[in-house]
């Protein structure tokens, strides 16, 4: 009998196809699984889940294994799944987004051009894994351990997971080894629009300010990053708020049937 496959894992990501953080990832996992790596040509922080659907994409392949898209993280992930044999030989085991520079924390996740690169794979039935981390860790330490995670995933999926799991690593300034499971805490930017004018006196401006600071929530993403602890979130595909179903409820029956 011919050896079962190695996992084939389909990675990408939002800081472009050359992001050091791609690269630590792709060695870290190609010890015990097949690689194809689809990622944008430039970077595309926080560009969310766009898809690219009234312009042309261009496809370059790298090396083997390697491509650049001119597209979103989530357009990567699409032309990936849906390009047929031109990009995958077959459908992944496994998504992973990553290692991004950065964190991705509490609200981050809804803008996260990372996150949504695996939740598009998500989407499609394939457990996916969202990689974040602060800029001064070593990426190779958090490849080691983010594929050790990977291949528990693999492994707690194939035994019979009901659902598709869709998780956020996030590993913190100052790393102390550890990892927990965590929920969203609350990420509070210096949120502010700054006008400034181009040499030509043409007005142009930049939203958002470098301030960020925690909300004290035990058991969230931003605590564990504040205790220099790493964090494992697990993400909901159905955003319905079962919470808010008697608004809605009252809603509809006030506005009734009528036209």
């Amino acid at each position: 009998m011919p050896p079962p496959p190695r996992p084939l894992v389909l990675l990408s990501n939002d800081d472009g196809h050359d992001s050091p953080g791609l690269h630590a990832a792709r060695e870290a996992l190609a010890g015990a699984c097949d690689v194809v790596s689809v990622a944008p040509e430039h970077e595309q922080s926080a560009s969310s889940h766009a898809l690219s659907l009234r312009r042309p994409l261009r496809l370059r392949p790298i090396e083997d294994g390697r491509f650049a898209l001119d597209g979103t993280p989530a357009d990567c992930v699409y032309v990936a799944l849906h390009g047929g044999t031109r990009v995958l030989p077959r459908w992944p085991d496994l998504v992973v987004s990553g290692i991004n520079l950065g964190l991705n924390l509490g609200q981050d996740a809804f803008y996260s051009g990372t996150i949504a690169a695996a939740r598009e794979a998500a989407l499609r039935g394939i457990p996916s894994i969202a990689l974040s981390a602060h800029t001064t860790l070593d990426l190779a330490r958090v490849g080691r351990t983010a594929s050790r995670l990977a291949l528990a995933l693999l492994r707690q999926t194939r035994d019979g997971t009901s659902h598709t799991p869709l998780l956020s690593l996030n590993f913190p300034k100052d790393w102390d080894g550890r990892v927990r499971a965590t929920r969203l805490g609350t990420r509070i930017y210096e949120e502010r629009v700054e006008f400034r004018l181009d040499p030509y006196h043409k007005e142009y401006l930049w939203l958002g300010g470098p301030g960020v600071h925690h909300e004290k929530s035990h058991g969230t993403d931003t605590d564990a990053y504040d205790e220099h602890v790493a964090s494992i979130t697990p993400l909901v595909l159905d955003l319905t708020s079962t919470s808010e179903s008697a608004l809605a409820d009252a809603m509809a029956r006030e506005v009734g049937e009528r036209p």
